[in-house]
């Protein structure tokens, strides 16, 4: 049986070529509809099973979160009979996910955190700010770390007011703040064209999250949050900052203050976390989840970055890939 890392992502993974991921009939999915119905809100089934992705709609947090963490529920599921699984991951609002799936909260409790979580991500940020984010290359097209980029975003951001290094992804930085801050930010920076896209690039459904903006709304949800049942988790988890909860050390009250004070104001480190999990846990495979495929590029680059099993180039991680043991494995493709 193989050793396996199981990454969930987070926010921006539900897109267009998702709908249809939920089976209506499945217990979860049942449950989270009453659930959702009890709290005044479309059900997940419903949503997902519309004709057509409406941004407007699909992208709100209250929406948008509670389905990607039932997704990648789902697929969690699927896992446990053909791997052993070593250590859980994630990426931002996956967090979520990781929480449950590893056993750490409740199913109830796990959707309720990414609701309320949702509903802060939506509360209006100071003085009628609207929240802009954008992502910036910190590589070249081969995966090789440019450090004259490294230096420009951190010497920016120093010196920014109310923009900030949101979700480090290694080879990319998301930024995060009020649109002017980011837009002053974004000016500041090279333009490059890697591929099909020019950066910085704009994302759709920004809201701030990560970063100080959201203090007050986080402990306005954290104060509601009180009443979840939080347990040691049965397989490890390795947080935003690279730091384990073992299922022998974890002391639960620290893990929720982590969850509900820490993460959502301060940068999700995805880059250590991964790098925690390839060197201390040397996994035969990564089992990507879903909803989509957002984090495959994403594992591939920091692979490379890490040189893990000697994959020191795009190339070679590749050539690995197109193998007949492949590392990076997604379950939605």
């Amino acid at each position: 049986m193989s050793r396996a890392v199981v990454v969930f992502p987070g926010r921006g993974s539900y897109g267009p070529g998702s709908l249809g991921s939920l089976p209506k009939q499945h217990p979860w999915v049942r449950r989270a509809d009453d659930l959702r119905s009890a709290d005044g809100l479309p059900t997940l089934s419903r949503l997902d099973g519309a004709d057509q992705f409406d941004p407007a709609t699909h992208l709100r947090p209250t929406n948008a979160w509670p389905i990607i963490f039932l997704c990648g529920l789902l697929d969690a599921e699927r896992i446990a009979d053909d791997h052993e699984v070593v250590a859980v991951a994630a990426s931002s609002t996956g967090w979520f996910t990781a929480l449950a799936a590893s056993g750490a909260l409740g199913f109830d409790d796990a959707l309720r955190l990414a609701q309320e979580m949702g509903r802060a991500a939506e509360a209006p940020l100071h003085n009628g700010d609207r929240a802009a984010e954008v992502i910036y290359p910190l590589t070249d097209d081969a995966w090789r770390p440019i450090e004259s980029l490294v230096e420009r975003v951190a010497t920016t951001l120093a010196s920014a007011d109310q923009a900030f290094l949101a979700i480090d992804l290694g080879a990319f930085a998301i930024i995060a703040g009020t649109s002017a801050a980011v837009d002053a930010v974004s000016g500041q920076l090279e333009p490059l064209t890697i591929g099909p896209r020019t950066y910085p690039l704009r994302l759709a459904g920004a809201d701030a999250w990560h970063t100080p903006l959201r203090s007050a709304a986080i402990m306005t949800a954290a104060e509601g949050l009180g009443g979840l049942t939080w347990e040691r988790p049965n397989v490890t988890l390795i947080d935003g900052k690279g730091y384990r909860f073992t299922p022998w050390s974890t002391d639960p009250a620290e893990l929720a203050t982590s969850t509900l004070l820490g993460q959502g104001q301060t940068t999700y480190d995805f880059a250590a976390g991964m790098g925690v999990a390839l060197r201390e846990y040397a996994p035969d495979v990564v089992l990507l989840s879903g909803p989509g495929g957002s984090l495959g590029a994403a594992c591939a680059q920091l692979v490379v970055m890490e040189g893990y099993r000697g994959m020191r180039t795009r190339a070679d991680l590749e050539a690995s890939q197109s193998g007949a043991s492949p590392l990076l494995l997604s379950l939605r493709r």
